[in-house]
């Protein structure tokens, strides 16, 4: 983390990750590393000259030369009965640590056990039924096999997932359908207002955010990034996270808490294969970062679980949304209108208002320019 906000000191209109580690780390099976892992293995990745975001523990990896048999496991073979050559993690390669929480959902009364998943889709009344035990794991993973050598075919296979799709490289719009859904058609959990001005920012006591409208920026992913960022900030609000408090601009919780928003918001893009560049107000936070980073050992604890949580509850959200959007002409999106919707709308003026109130150091709105 400390060496690339150094980097980023250096050339702070570099995006967060370069084009070629915009795709998201995945596991052997697949499945996507999210939070704060995937912007941990990301950066390793990129620090690395990594090819293929493709990570696995020694254990999977050393499955990969076993078929599962009556009497417990033989060798993988071809076709023609011959033993695959050995895939095995590169000679020098050094592991890095993944953290996964699981939990153990009990009744209180019954002490009947069951998934965390059916528990998250209760009622607040029929959760307080339960009581759930989380349990934080460490697995270290490796991205550096011969698998090119002793898995042609899969590696093939891997090589093509991670690439960027040739669709996404001739154009500059989002890459996913439901984030220009969720801007466009206010599907968020807070009303996202787009308003033709130059400032874009986040009202706690409002808990709305006003964008400038899409035409302004650059290019469509400048304007889905930057309205992540903001998106981020809104899941701090109390109703949700309960992370975002007032606070003076330029504070330390101001600080951290930009830091948080430029992570999430990082992740989130990297993950539907868009960049995300240093919005021109945070750089100016690039220095206390590292200030922070290098002085208070529990800042990264508090920012990366912090990421986790944001990114968690937004990439719900645009999962569900893409969901619905599958279903056609059948397609319900009043689940996913914001409480708070019947307020005021905004204008180009009342916007300019806020910008000059933003000037105020008390002044309880995150308020940021947008960026280029």
């Amino acid at each position: 983390m400390i060496a690339k906000i150094e980097n980023l000191q250096e050339n702070w209109k570099k995006p967060w990750f370069l084009p070629g580690a915009t795709q998201p780390p995945r596991n052997l099976s697949g499945r996507h590393y999210n939070g704060a892992n995937s912007l941990m293995l990301m950066m390793q990745a990129e620090k690395m000259g990594y090819n293929i975001p493709v990570w696995g523990t020694f254990d999977r990896i050393t499955a990969m030369n076993y078929s599962k048999t009556k009497d417990g496991k033989a060798p993988m073979t071809d076709k023609e009965g011959n033993k695959l050559p050995t895939v095995s993690v590169n000679k020098g390669d050094k592991s890095f640590p993944v953290f996964l929480t699981t939990y153990t959902v009990v009744n209180q009364e019954t002490k009947e056990r069951i998934p965390y998943d059916d528990y998250r889709q209760m009622s607040k009344e029929e959760q307080a039924d339960y009581k759930v035990f989380p349990k934080l794991q460490t697995f270290n993973v490796a991205a550096q096999t011969n698998i090119r050598e002793a898995r042609p075919e899969l590696y093939e296979k891997l090589k093509a997932q991670a690439s960027v799709p040739e669709e996404r490289q001739q154009s500059d719009m989002t890459s996913h359908p439901a984030i220009d859904k969720m801007i466009d058609a206010n599907l968020f959990f807070c009303p996202i207002h787009q308003v033709r001005g130059d400032n874009a920012y986040y009202s706690i006591s409002k808990d709305e955010i006003v964008i400038p409208e899409r035409s302004q920026f650059i290019d469509s992913e400048a304007f889905a990034s930057n309205t992540l960022h903001e998106c981020s900030h809104a899941t701090g609000a109390e109703r949700r996270l309960n992370r975002l408090k007032p606070s003076l601009f330029g504070s330390a919780e101001y600080t951290r808490e930009e830091l948080t928003a430029e992570l999430s918001a990082a992740v989130i893009a990297s993950q539907y294969g868009m960049s995300k560049h240093v919005k021109n107000d945070s750089a100016a936070y690039l220095k206390s970062w590292l200030g922070s980073l290098h002085e208070k050992p529990d800042f990264l604890k508090t920012v990366l679980s912090d990421v986790k949580r944001c990114t968690s509850l937004i990439t719900q959200r645009i999962e569900a949304i893409a969901q619905e959007m599958d279903k056609g002409e059948k397609a319900d999106y009043s689940q996913f209108k914001p409480q708070n919707e019947g307020k005021e709308k905004h204008s180009a003026e009342t916007v300019d208002v806020a910008a000059k109130q933003t000037s105020d150091p008390q002044e309880e709105e995150h308020h940021f320019r947008r960026g280029r």
